[in-house]
């Protein structure tokens, strides 16, 4: 007799969360893909809680800390700003133009 590897039962869902997973990290995964795994996520909460262990323990937490730091900095602009930026905007696109004739 042969000795045959045992079989592994997986659900279509299961399936095709591996096949989402590996568009995903190769870089190759449509919005449409993307939206289907985001469901897929959402639907098991076993799964769910998988994910979210495995953030844990990799970088994305100093990352999205960075940006909400980054988000928090900006403050809100009030007319005053608003139109002194479109000026000297409008001076420094003047400048770059006599700069290049």
């Amino acid at each position: 007799m042969k000795h045959q590897k045992p079989l592994i039962r997986r659900t279509f869902l299961q399936e095709r969360f591996e096949i989402l997973m590996k568009k995903q990290q190769s870089g190759e995964a449509s919005f449409n893909e993307l939206t289907e795994l985001d469901e897929i996520v959402n639907r098991d909460p076993k799964l769910r809680y998988i994910i979210l262990e495995e953030m844990k323990g990799s970088d994305c937490d100093n990352i999205q800390q960075e940006e909400i730091m980054l988000i928090e900095a900006s403050k809100p602009q009030n007319l005053f700003d608003k139109l002194k930026s479109l000026i000297n905007h409008l001076l420094s696109f003047n400048a770059q133009l006599f700069q290049l004739a």
